[in-house]
Protein backbone atom coordinates (compact mmCIF):
# COMPACT_ATOMS: atom_id res chain seq x y z
CA UNK A 1 0.00 0.00 0.00
CA UNK A 2 1.59 3.37 -0.70
CA UNK A 3 -0.15 6.44 0.33
CA UNK A 4 1.03 10.26 -0.48
CA UNK A 5 0.63 11.62 3.02
CA UNK A 6 -2.03 14.92 2.29
CA UNK A 7 -2.16 18.34 3.97
CA UNK A 8 -4.52 16.79 6.86
CA UNK A 9 -1.38 14.73 8.08
CA UNK A 10 0.80 17.65 8.81
CA UNK A 11 -1.73 20.36 9.68
CA UNK A 12 -0.75 19.23 13.40
CA UNK A 13 2.38 20.75 15.38
CA UNK A 14 5.93 19.90 14.40
CA UNK A 15 6.53 18.09 17.50
CA UNK A 16 3.81 15.55 16.77
CA UNK A 17 4.18 15.36 13.09
CA UNK A 18 8.07 14.82 13.14
CA UNK A 19 8.22 11.12 15.05
CA UNK A 20 5.23 10.30 12.89
CA UNK A 21 7.31 11.40 9.39
CA UNK A 22 9.83 8.06 10.45
CA UNK A 23 9.20 4.92 8.64
CA UNK A 24 7.72 7.06 5.60
CA UNK A 25 8.69 7.05 2.82
CA UNK A 26 10.24 10.43 0.55
CA UNK A 27 9.78 10.11 -3.01
CA UNK A 28 11.70 12.03 -5.52
CA UNK A 29 10.65 11.86 -9.37
CA UNK A 30 13.29 12.94 -11.96
CA UNK A 31 12.84 12.30 -15.84
CA UNK A 32 9.84 9.72 -15.16
CA UNK A 33 12.30 7.85 -12.72
CA UNK A 34 11.09 7.44 -8.95
CA UNK A 35 13.37 6.85 -6.25
CA UNK A 36 12.64 6.78 -2.64
CA UNK A 37 14.01 6.07 0.50
CA UNK A 38 13.02 5.58 4.44
CA UNK A 39 12.71 8.72 6.42
CA UNK A 40 15.17 7.73 9.75
CA UNK A 41 15.57 11.04 11.13
CA UNK A 42 14.03 14.69 11.68
CA UNK A 43 13.81 17.38 13.23
CA UNK A 44 10.61 19.73 14.36
CA UNK A 45 10.89 23.46 14.67
CA UNK A 46 7.88 25.36 16.34
CA UNK A 47 6.16 28.21 16.39
CA UNK A 48 7.41 32.05 16.74
CA UNK A 49 8.86 31.35 20.30
CA UNK A 50 10.91 28.56 19.02
CA UNK A 51 14.68 30.45 19.41
CA UNK A 52 15.71 27.69 16.94
CA UNK A 53 13.60 28.56 14.13
CA UNK A 54 13.63 30.92 11.29
CA UNK A 55 10.18 31.96 12.33
CA UNK A 56 11.52 33.26 15.59
CA UNK A 57 12.66 36.35 13.53
CA UNK A 58 9.47 37.26 12.54
CA UNK A 59 7.81 37.09 9.22
CA UNK A 60 9.93 37.65 6.47
CA UNK A 61 10.61 36.94 3.13
CA UNK A 62 12.54 33.20 3.49
CA UNK A 63 10.01 32.69 6.68
CA UNK A 64 6.68 33.66 4.39
CA UNK A 65 5.97 29.88 3.56
CA UNK A 66 6.17 28.53 7.09
CA UNK A 67 3.21 30.87 8.10
CA UNK A 68 1.29 29.17 4.98
CA UNK A 69 -0.95 25.91 4.60
CA UNK A 70 0.60 22.58 5.90
CA UNK A 71 1.75 20.26 3.21
CA UNK A 72 4.36 22.44 1.61
CA UNK A 73 8.05 22.18 1.45
CA UNK A 74 10.47 25.06 3.10
CA UNK A 75 13.28 24.94 1.20
CA UNK A 76 16.47 27.37 2.22
CA UNK A 77 20.25 27.61 1.19
CA UNK A 78 22.32 27.41 4.66
CA UNK A 79 26.62 28.04 4.39
CA UNK A 80 25.86 29.14 0.87
CA UNK A 81 25.89 25.68 -0.01
CA UNK A 82 23.60 22.69 1.40
CA UNK A 83 19.45 23.37 0.87
CA UNK A 84 17.17 22.01 3.69
CA UNK A 85 14.64 20.01 3.12
CA UNK A 86 11.59 21.00 5.23
CA UNK A 87 7.92 20.13 5.50
CA UNK A 88 5.32 22.62 6.54
CA UNK A 89 3.27 21.54 9.11
CA UNK A 90 0.43 22.71 11.67
CA UNK A 91 -2.29 25.77 11.32
CA UNK A 92 -1.80 28.12 8.36
CA UNK A 93 -0.86 31.28 10.08
CA UNK A 94 1.06 29.31 13.15
CA UNK A 95 4.83 28.55 11.69
CA UNK A 96 5.74 24.89 12.14
CA UNK A 97 7.75 23.46 10.16
CA UNK A 98 9.90 19.72 10.29
CA UNK A 99 13.49 19.23 9.16
CA UNK A 100 14.05 16.08 6.77
CA UNK A 101 17.75 15.91 8.27
CA UNK A 102 18.36 11.77 7.03
CA UNK A 103 16.58 8.65 5.36
CA UNK A 104 17.99 5.13 4.56
CA UNK A 105 21.45 4.92 3.15
CA UNK A 106 21.72 8.99 3.36
CA UNK A 107 23.10 10.74 6.45
CA UNK A 108 22.69 14.66 7.14
CA UNK A 109 20.57 16.92 5.37
CA UNK A 110 22.94 18.87 2.93
CA UNK A 111 23.93 14.95 1.68
CA UNK A 112 19.80 14.47 1.34
CA UNK A 113 19.24 17.49 -0.66
CA UNK A 114 22.14 16.92 -3.04
CA UNK A 115 21.47 12.90 -3.65
CA UNK A 116 18.14 14.25 -4.23
CA UNK A 117 18.40 16.90 -6.28
CA UNK A 118 16.64 19.53 -4.19
CA UNK A 119 16.83 23.15 -5.12
CA UNK A 120 15.46 26.41 -3.98
CA UNK A 121 13.07 26.16 -7.20
CA UNK A 122 10.88 23.58 -4.91
CA UNK A 123 10.47 26.14 -1.68
CA UNK A 124 6.68 26.51 -0.95
CA UNK A 125 5.60 23.75 -3.51
CA UNK A 126 3.23 21.07 -2.75
CA UNK A 127 4.51 17.76 -1.41
CA UNK A 128 2.38 15.98 -4.06
CA UNK A 129 3.34 14.02 -7.20
CA UNK A 130 3.00 17.10 -9.39
CA UNK A 131 6.23 18.71 -7.73
CA UNK A 132 8.29 15.56 -8.40
CA UNK A 133 8.55 15.22 -4.34
CA UNK A 134 6.57 14.19 -1.96
CA UNK A 135 6.02 11.63 1.36
CA UNK A 136 4.44 8.42 1.14
CA UNK A 137 2.98 5.95 3.99
CA UNK A 138 3.60 2.44 3.08
CA UNK A 139 1.82 0.71 6.07
CA UNK A 140 5.28 0.16 8.04
CA UNK A 141 5.01 0.73 11.46
CA UNK A 142 8.22 1.49 13.53
CA UNK A 143 7.85 0.67 17.10
CA UNK A 144 8.11 4.16 19.13
CA UNK A 145 10.74 1.97 21.54
CA UNK A 146 12.79 2.24 17.98
CA UNK A 147 12.78 5.86 17.84
CA UNK A 148 15.25 7.78 20.20
CA UNK A 149 14.50 11.78 21.33
CA UNK A 150 17.50 13.92 21.46
CA UNK A 151 18.21 17.75 21.17
CA UNK A 152 18.33 19.21 17.94
CA UNK A 153 21.61 19.38 16.37
CA UNK A 154 23.58 22.83 15.86
CA UNK A 155 21.22 25.39 17.30
CA UNK A 156 23.16 25.99 20.57
CA UNK A 157 22.67 30.19 19.37
CA UNK A 158 19.19 29.49 20.42
CA UNK A 159 19.51 29.18 24.53
CA UNK A 160 19.59 26.70 27.16
CA UNK A 161 16.24 26.30 26.89
CA UNK A 162 15.44 26.13 23.23
CA UNK A 163 18.70 24.24 22.92
CA UNK A 164 17.97 21.27 24.76
CA UNK A 165 14.41 20.75 23.35
CA UNK A 166 14.50 16.89 22.15
CA UNK A 167 12.75 17.94 19.24
CA UNK A 168 15.36 15.75 17.01
CA UNK A 169 14.08 12.32 16.27
CA UNK A 170 15.96 9.06 15.48
CA UNK A 171 15.69 6.09 14.15
CA UNK A 172 17.74 3.21 15.77
CA UNK A 173 16.99 -0.47 14.82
Amino acid sequence: MKKVLTRTFFKRLAPEVAPDLIGKYLVREIDGVQTSYMITETEAYEGTDDRASHASRGRTKRTEVMFGRPGVWYVYLIYGMYQMLNIVTGDDGHPSAVLVRGVTSISGPGRLTKRLEVTGAMNALPAERKSGLWIEDRGERIDPRHIKKTARIGVDYAGPVWAKKEWRFVYSS
